[in-house]
């Protein structure tokens, strides 16, 4: 398989290049060249798989069998004997909970594949990457747990100071690995990721550093996600009645991967968005119009997001693939913070997308509401995710499935103040707050940031 830019220009990629390049060169974003798809007898022979072996199945026509083999081990660590286990939480409603990798959230379940992959494909190569990636909380934990210690790869993450959970920085910052390296950010999670696009628009620099991304700007992160989808139909047996599934998102690359496990086939009839008061993508299903605001901060940190870069993947195909009237509506949102799409287009997004907000406060109603219905703790983006999909849903005849994003214990006081019950960590984690942090604080400024970057970076 091939993969092309979302703005028509670079060249078309095999998935090890892509997998190694991350955005492309001018600017956009991998997709397949055209979708495979799995027919019902392809997926009446996977009902019985196991996680890894379905992941291996999935992925072969995104990777090739080769690097698909890969995936198929790569969940022996994860403390639940399902990997991805379904919890009942209403009438037909159900919870696929994506928290029981190492780093307790739906992340690991790309991340972990994704380090086998770049362990593989560079030592084939006899190369080295520097990695760098923003965060807005989870994805830089589950990026230095599957990379620390790897003698190919040296890792940089961008977080927002003083906006992550304290479990998410400290999952981050107390890994003790000479290849790891936590930059806290003085601004929002979008100034880290507009960091991170810059670093990447310098030329000069992403070839004398060996650049590549992890963040889910990388298709081969996008492509692992798409797995859980697929196993959540075929163990709801779903997969010719059809589902709908509520996902909470700031960033659009979870929810795109539903999109792109329909694209391949699975009978998604509903993909229902969960925003916080950052609700940038439920404005735009509502108006057509794509709109940043001033970052809040709220309780579900991960989605305090205003740009959400995998938005692109989506318009890409809204478009008819056509690479240069996304260039241009891309460049416009750049330079204004505002893009807009016609009706006709907007109704073909309505189809199958809706989208839902709560705040603060009804955030902790949800998860208090939750708890009392069904004596499960959720994290605060879970709770948003679950009550955007009751808030939505078309069909009661075809199962919802929230998506359980992260443990509760990742965000304690939240949940405590919500639920007056506090999580515990897991064992692995039970001396987090005991363990040595290392990360360094920069403000807001390319250059700072790419200086210290080339400092340490892997030499071309």
């Amino acid at each position: 398989m091939r993969y092309i830019s979302t703005r028509g220009v670079a060249p078309a990629l095999a998935f090890d290049e892509v997998l190694l390049t991350g955005l492309a060169a001018d600017g956009g974003l991998y997709v397949p060249e055209s979708w495979p798809v799995l027919g019902a007898g392809d997926l009446a022979v996977m009902r019985g798989l196991s996680y890894g072996a379905l992941a291996e199945r999935v992925l072969a026509p995104f990777a090739g069998e080769e690097l698909a083999a890969l995936f198929h081990g790569a969940f022996d660590e994860f403390d639940h004997p399902e990997i991805a286990p379904l919890t009942r939480i209403g009438e037909n409603e159900w919870l696929l909970e994506l928290f029981h990798g190492p780093t307790l959230a739906f992340k690991d379940y790309a991340m972990q594949p994704l380090g086998r992959l770049f362990d593989h494909v560079l030592e084939a190569r006899g190369a080295r990457l520097t990695i760098v990636g923003a965060t807005s909380g989870d994805t830089g934990s589950a990026a230095i747990a599957a990379l620390a210690g790897g003698k190919s790869i040296e890792v940089f993450i961008l977080h927002p100071h003083g906006r992550v959970s304290e479990v998410q920085r400290r999952q981050m910052t107390t890994v003790d690995a000479p290849n790891i390296h936590n930059i806290a950010i003085e601004g929002t999670f979008d100034d880290c990721q507009d960091l991170l696009k810059a670093l990447f628009a310098d030329e000069d620099f992403r070839k004398r550093t060996r650049l590549s991304a992890v963040n889910s700007i990388n298709w081969a992160r996008i492509a692992g996600q798409i797995v859980y989808y697929v196993w959540a139909a075929l163990r709801l047996g779903a997969e010719k009645t059809g589902l709908a599934f509520a996902v909470p998102t700031g960033n659009f690359g979870n929810v795109y991967a539903g999109y792109a496990a329909r694209q391949i086939g699975l009978p998604i009839r509903q993909l229902v968005i969960g925003s916080n008061r950052n609700d940038i993508l439920t404005r735009f299903l509502e108006s057509g119009v794509m709109q940043t605001r001033t970052v809040e901060p709220s309780l579900s940190p991960s989605m305090d997001i205003q740009v959400s870069s995998n938005f692109e993947r989506l318009v890409f195909d809204l478009l008819d693939r056509r690479g240069a009237p996304v260039a241009a509506l891309m460049a416009e949102f750049k330079k204004s913070g505002r893009f807009e799409l016609d009706e006709s287009t907007m109704s073909r997004a309505r189809e199958l997308f809706d989208g839902a907000r709560l705040d603060d406060e009804q955030t902790k109603k949800a998860i208090a509401q939750i708890h009392s219905e069904t004596g499960i703790l959720v994290d605060p983006h879970s709770a948003v995710g679950i009550m955007a999909g009751r808030a939505r849903r078309r069909d009661k005849s075809i199962p919802m499935v929230a998506i359980a994003t992260a443990h509760p214990a990742k965000f304690p006081d939240a949940v405590e103040a919500a639920s007056r019950i506090r999580p515990a960590l897991p064992p692995h984690l039970a001396d987090l707050h005991q363990r040595a942090e290392r990360f360094e604080v920069l403000a807001n400024d390319l250059g700072q940031v790419r200086t210290y970057i080339a400092e340490r970076a892997v030499a071309a």
